[in-house]
């Protein structure tokens, strides 16, 4: 399996860099567009490779899908932690229980009591 996955990344580097080597022009990202810039006077453009912003685009994508998810999630993290500590909670009241239960008995009763 671990050749499998080695072999996976191997071919998504060659077509990452195919990619890459195909696009090199570059190209001007304007911040706003012409008719907006003109009427505020703020005209920000940088140029770019074109490889270097289909790959930030990919990048930001995957960013935002993952903090969307993480934030979508929330709901179904908080609710496992509340039952966690709700878990632990009844264990220590049990292992209390079970103490002033057996508080009186012979210690070999109490232990076989507990494993069963």
């Amino acid at each position: 399996m671990r050749y499998i996955r080695y072999a996976f990344l191997a071919l998504l580097a060659i077509i990452l860099i195919c990619v890459a080597l195909a696009n090199r022009g570059f190209v001007t990202l304007q911040l706003l567009p012409a008719d907006v810039s003109t009427l505020l006077g703020f005209q920000e453009t940088i140029q770019l490779p074109l490889f270097i912003v289909i790959f930030g685009g990919i990048v930001a994508g995957l960013l935002i899908g993952f903090i969307w998810e993480w934030l979508r999630e929330h709901k179904h993290r908080a609710e496992a932690a509340r039952r966690q500590s709700e878990v632990k909670q009844l264990q220590r009241e049990l292992r209390r229980v079970k103490g002033e239960r057996d508080k009186d008995k012979d210690e070999v009763l109490a232990l076989l009591d507990e494993a069963s």
